[in-house]
This record gives C-alpha cells, sequence and structure tokens, in this order.
C-alpha cells in the first residue's frame, strides 16, 4: 500500500541575475565605438502550480532541495544575457505553504493559479549604462543579485465537502464505495485506511458533492496517539462532518461513549472543527442484534440538536436518505474554507559590519558587498516603507560617512548594483 505522506519540509533557491559586460565596440574604421557590454539575464523563479493527479506529497520526501536555473552573462556587442528558466513544482490542490521559522501562510494552494515563491535575482548592468559625458569608456560592470532562497512547509489540506469521521472499523470506507466510484480498501479489523480516501457522491441531476473518507480517529488523537493526528488537519475544510458510530453491538462498544470520546477528540483537536454542521449515522443496522443501544444513541444525539440516520451502509439500507440530506445541508453553507495568507515578509538579517567595496571612477561611486547584494535582493523598491528601511540601513551601516571621508560631493553619482541616486549631503 502506498503511504500517505501530508506534510513535507523544502528548501528553494531562484536563480541568480548574470553579471553584466564589460566591452568596448570594436569595428574597422570606427573610432572610439564606446562601450556595449550587455546586460545579464534574469534568474529564474520559483512557481508552484496545482496538478489534480498529485494526491500526496510523496514527492517531497526524498527530495527536498529545488533550485531554478541562473541568467547568463552578459556579452558584447550589447547583447544581453540570457534569462534563466524558472522551475516549476506540482503540487495536489489543497496544499497550505508554511513559513519555516514562523509557521505563517503564505499561500492556499486551492485555486489553478501559479504562484512564485521564490523570485530570481535581476542581472547586473552592462557597462553600456555608465557611459556619460564626462565617462565615455567606463571599464566596470554590475554584479547580478541574487535570488531569493526560502525554507517552506507544504501542508496539504484535503478539499472536501463532507467529512467522514469515527472510529476505526465503524463502515466509513464502506459508505465511501457505495457512495461514490471510490475504491478503498475495506476488511474487517481496524485501521483498513491508512490515508484518506477521496470520493464524488451524485445524489441527483446536477447535485453532487466531494465526500473524504479520514483513517479512524481514536482516543488521545488530538494529542498525537494513532493516525489520528496525522490526518485530522484533513477535516478542517470539511463544510459537514458526518459522523458515523456502529451500533451493531459486535465488538460490545457502547455507541453513546464512542460517539462523546470522537466528539471530544475534534474540541481538542479544534474547537471551530468541533461547532462545524454534523449528522449523525448509526451503521450496522442490519447486524443489530438489539435495538436498545440505537434507540439510546438516537435520543442522546438528537437531545443535542444533530440529525441522526439509521443505516447500513454494507446493504445501502438507508444511504440515499443520508446521503440527500447532506446534499440539502451543504447547499446552505458557506463554501470550502480557503486559508488567506498571514505571512509579512520580514526584512533579512545580515550582518552589515563586513565593509563594502567602494571605488571612484570620475564622479561615480560604485558601491559593492556581500550583505548589500543580499538586502537588496529583497528590498521592493517600489514601496516607500521600504525604501526608507534600505537608506536606514545604509545610513547605520556607515556608508554615507565613509563616502564624505573620501571626498564624495553634492550632485556624484552612487550606484549600487542596479541602483543608481545623486548623491545630496
Amino acid at each position: 500500500m502506498p503511504q500517505f505522506i501530508d506534510t513535507a519540509k523544502i528548501t528553494v533557491k531562484a536563480g541568480d541575475g548574470g553579471n553584466g559586460a564589460v566591452s568596448f565596440h570594436r569595428e574597422k574604421y570606427v573610432a572610439a565605438g564606446g562601450p556595449d557590454g550587455g546586460d545579464g539575464g534574469r534568474g529564474g523563479d520559483i512557481i508552484l502550480q496545482v496538478d489534480d493527479h498529485m494526491s500526496t506529497l510523496m514527492d517531497f520526501r526524498y527530495k527536498r532541495k529545488y533550485t531554478a536555473a541562473p541568467g547568463a552573462d552578459g556579452g558584447g556587442k550589447r547583447c544581453s544575457g540570457r534569462d534563466g528558466e524558472g522551475l516549476m513544482i506540482q503540487v495536489p490542490r489543497g496544499t497550505v505553504v508554511r513559513d519555516a521559522a514562523s509557521g505563517e501562510i503564505i499561500r492556499d494552494m486551492s485555486s489553478d493559479e501559479p504562484f512564485v515563491l521564490a523570485r530570481g535575482g535581476n542581472g547586473g548592468w552592462g557597462n553600456k549604462h555608465f557611459a556619460t559625458p564626462t565617462r565615455q569608456a567606463p571599464r566596470f560592470a554590475k554584479a547580478g543579485l541574487p535570488g531569493q532562497s526560502r525554507e517552506v512547509v507544504l501542508e496539504l489540506k484535503l478539499l472536501a465537502d463532507v467529512g467522514l469521521v469515527g472510529f476505526p472499523n465503524v463502515g466509513k470506507s464502506t459508505l465511501l464505495s457505495v457512495a461514490s466510484k471510490a475504491r478503498p480498501k475495506i476488511a474487517n479489523y481496524h485501521f483498513t485506511t491508512l490515508f484518506p480516501n477521496l470520493g464524488v457522491v451524485y445524489v441527483d441531476e446536477g447535485v453532487s458533492f466531494v465526500m473524504a473518507d479520514i483513517p479512524g480517529i481514536i482516543e488521545g488523537a488530538s494529542e498525537g496517539a494513532g493516525l489520528g493526528h496525522d490526518f485530522l488537519r484533513h477535516i478542517d475544510r470539511c463544510r459537514l462532518l458526518i459522523h458515523i458510530v456502529d451500533i451493531s453491538g459486535c465488538e460490545g462498544r457502547d455507541p453513546i461513549a464512542d460517539f462523546e470520546a470522537i466528539n471530544e477528540e475534534l474540541r481538542r483537536y479544534s474547537p471551530a472543527l468541533a461547532g462545524r454542521k454534523m449528522i449523525v449515522a448509526g451503521n450496522k443496522a442490519d447486524i443489530a442484534a438489539d435495538r436498545t443501544a440505537l434507540d439510546a444513541l438516537r435520543a442522546h444525539v438528537e437531545g443535542q440538536g444533530f440529525p441522526f440516520f439509521e443505516l447500513s451502509a454494507a446493504t445501502q439500507q438507508g444511504t440515499q436518505e443520508l446521503l440527500r440530506a447532506a446534499a440539502h445541508m451543504i447547499a446552505e453553507l458557506p463554501p470550502v474554507v480557503v486559508y488567506e495568507p498571514t505571512y509579512t515578509p520580514k526584512p533579512p538579517e545580515v550582518d552589515t559590519t563586513a565593509p563594502l567595496t567602494i571605488t571612484r571612477e570620475d564622479d561615480t561611486w560604485l558601491v559593492e558587498g556581500a550583505w548589500l547584494q543580499k538586502i537588496m535582493a529583497n528590498v521592493n523598491f517600489g514601496d516607500y516603507e521600504s525604501r526608507n528601511w534600505f537608506e536606514k540601513m545604509l545610513r547605520n551601516a556607515g556608508l554615507y560617512d565613509r563616502l564624505e571621508e573620501l571626498g564624495i560631493q553634492d550632485g556624484d553619482t552612487v550606484s549600487l548594483y542596479n541602483l543608481e541616486f545623486e548623491y545630496r549631503r
């Protein structure tokens, strides 16, 4: 039986930008052709895309690091380097992407729209950008910026309208098999179901819903016991729960105690989940030796305001009535939950004590350094707050003091990779 993998931690690294070129136009009979170094190509992005043919995160068990291609370096004759090829990562529908450090939600992959998880670095400028009336032969170019890298946790939460919950071996898989075309493994022992199964239930023309058979929950599941802890997350999105209870008495269990035990595990795991709409189904009625337990469960359940149905999934007795009631309730419930992002990009933590390299070319001051590259790759220069934070970082690092010590003048140009500005005291 294939193993079901529903969480995975991976590291992604977008491609670095290519370096700009230092080149000069060389052509017979053309004197002083000028600089013609091309720009470096942009690094490839890391992109997530939903694949409906995937049902687990098994692919991420053995491969945990993904790297996109870097951009090519620029060339002469104003030739720009080729952009790096983006890397498309396929994930099952319903995968929630979280920041590994904070646990905050970055993206819920429930729609068909691709998502750029890590952006490639911009390519460096070639020397053609640095020609001025006073500097007609610049002999320098810019390095490309590094691509974004991040560590994320992928968490699969099934997209189903209805979730079947209950103790092991109460008939959840049997109900799914007779209600849909799903063919889960069924046997008369506990934990036959080791991973969730999905099926589409067609009730009437134009009326259908997706139902998930969740592996049996046991007492202590909310604290990690048995299989329940791994799979409780898969009913987070379900709009309606169908709670299956064995009323046959074959295993000497008390249906009311079973019903309350499962509800307690749901409450411990998530109070919101415990408050979800629920239908209770007393299963295996065809082999119940006596109806005392059935009648007691019905009175207990209906006394708490839950609809109750008597059925035998194996003989399909009462299944259609249950499914029609489920479809009617679903029609009045809000759509399946899609989790909104809670992750806010944070400024990178960098050590700004390392010295920067400052080179003067006429009235242009070239500033380079590893930590400067890193923060520039993560700053949104179109955002006012981000620009203010970036300027504060430069000032606190002592860059402006160093430039003044070296003799920079008002009106000189400061060049930081792909950013240039006029210096003003």
